[in-house]
């Protein structure tokens, strides 16, 4: 019993010195346990800040968020609304110039005029060709209307159940509607001119849209057949206008070729007076010379025959002078082509290739720019021919694609460059040096003049505007 007894005495022991030992170390631990508690609480007062921070930057990021799909919702809302504006802006805007376009058509005004190039439909020689095909047309159209060709309704009308009371009821109608576009017809023809034919065209369009769509209720249209012979009156008025015009243009030019040709043919034949005048005045200085010779000594003798020598040389000139004028007045064709500038008036390179016949041709220069042009011509060239206008005419076709105006033949303005000018000459075979510079000097003393005064106010003239741009500022091109 004892060993089991003192067994148990040191089991108790080992396990009381166990429990001792815990208690210990479970003291320890609650130590350490409060210790930590302790650090935890003053870590979490020492930073309670920054984690309040970060809660806070978490909070804002969701606000954020939240105002950012607000703003994106917004921006989609306007987009739409946007696109939804340009769409009804852009759909007005087309009205509006649809408007303006069928306003345009009825206007007279040059801003509206249509510069498309028209193609003539027609190519006759001379007015009475357009005269008789109008009056050709102009009766077709009559038996058009007289076959009853110039309307058409298919439905057969009955009026209180009487065809005869139908067809007098179309009758009547067609006869108000051809009554109306002929009307509007007649207009268009009596106004045409250069500068409207485009808008009397589509008038005439219109007026048969509209006037067929008024019918339509009854279903009577007029023809299509008859619509094209309205429009070939209202091409052969226009363009028997223009032929007018043509012609006028060209017995003008050979009224005006007629005076300069009358007054070189005046000026010849004072030149022949004049030197016929001359040649007899000093035929006789010079018989008297000759007489005084006979009875002359001495030193007189000298004197004389050295009078005489003059004499002879004046006489000389003036048979000369004579002689030219005769052969200038019975050659019909000789004359001179002059190559000629006016930078202050037309700008550079831009030249004018005329011909005269008169005997000293500067006189027709001086007086091109006496009256009808601010600044004076510069001469580049003077070239005598005996076929001045086969030359004149020779440097025409040649130069016809630098044509300044190409309606008008009349105004012999040229843009080119002198060089060209001076290749073609001497490609004819002509020895002509032509002038390279132009002096142009009352131009460039304006030009001058107006410096000084730019400088003197200080320059700040300001440029005014177009009036394409003024109706620019009017009207966006979009939202």
């Amino acid at each position: 019993m004892i060993p089991v007894i003192i067994g148990l005495a040191i089991v108790s022991a080992i396990l009381i010195f166990l429990l001792v030992k815990k208690e210990r170390a479970i003291k320890h631990m609650k130590v350490e346990l409060n210790q930590s508690r302790a650090a935890l609480d003053g870590f979490k007062a020492q930073y309670q800040d920054i984690i309040d921070v970060d809660k806070e930057l978490e909070n804002r990021q969701l606000d954020l968020n939240k105002l950012k799909r607000q703003l994106e919702d917004l921006t989609s809302d306007f987009n739409k609304q946007k696109e939804q504006l340009n769409s009804e802006y852009q759909s007005k805007r087309n009205i509006y110039e649809n408007l303006l376009s069928e306003i345009s058509i009825l206007e007279e005004s040059l801003e509206n005029i249509s510069y498309g190039m028209y193609k003539p439909h027609y190519d006759y020689q001379s007015t009475e060709q357009y005269k008789l095909t109008l009056d050709q047309i102009r009766e077709y159209q009559k038996q058009v209307i007289k076959n009853d060709r110039a309307t058409y309704c298919p439905t057969t009308w009955t009026v209180s159940g009487s065809e005869a009371k139908g067809r007098k009821m179309v009758k009547e109608a067609s006869k108000l509607m051809l009554r109306a576009f002929n009307g509007e017809c007649d207009a268009c023809v009596a106004k045409v001119n250069w500068g409207n034919i485009s808008n009397m065209e589509a008038r005439m369009q219109k007026a048969y849209e509209a006037i067929n769509k008024l019918g339509s209720t009854n279903q009577i249209e007029i023809t299509n057949e008859y619509f094209k012979l309205k429009l070939e009156e209202l091409y052969l008025e226009f363009e028997l206008e223009e032929k007018k015009y043509k012609e006028k243009e060209e017995q003008r030019r050979i009224r005006e070729q007629m005076r300069e040709e009358e007054k070189a043919l005046k000026e010849m034949e004072k030149a022949q007076r004049e030197a016929e005048a001359e040649e007899e005045r000093y035929q006789k200085a010079l018989d008297k010379a000759k007489a005084e010779v006979k009875k002359a000594k001495g030193d007189e003798v000298d004197k004389l025959y050295e009078r005489i020598k003059q004499l002879e040389e004046n006489l000389q000139k003036a048979h000369e002078l004579k002689e030219r004028a005769i052969s200038q007045a019975q050659l019909t064709k000789s004359g001179h082509v002059y190559i000629i500038s006016n930078i202050g008036s037309f700008g550079d390179e831009v030249f004018k290739v005329g011909m005269t016949r008169r005997l000293e041709p500067h006189d027709r220069v001086y007086e091109l720019g006496d009256a009808s042009v601010p600044f004076d011509f510069d001469i580049h060239g003077m070239i005598y021919s005996e076929n001045a206008p086969e030359l004149e005419n020779t440097l025409h076709k040649r130069l016809d694609s630098k044509r300044m105006n190409l309606v008008n033949y009349r105004a012999e303005f040229f843009k080119t460059s002198l060089d060209e000018i001076d290749t073609i000459v001497k490609s004819l075979g002509l020895t002509v040096e032509l002038t390279k510079l132009a002096e142009a000097k009352e131009y460039r003393s304006t030009l001058s003049i107006r410096d000084a005064m730019d400088k003197e106010s200080g320059g700040q003239s300001e440029k005014p505007k177009t009036e394409i741009e003024k109706q620019l500022d009017k009207f966006p091109k979009s939202l």
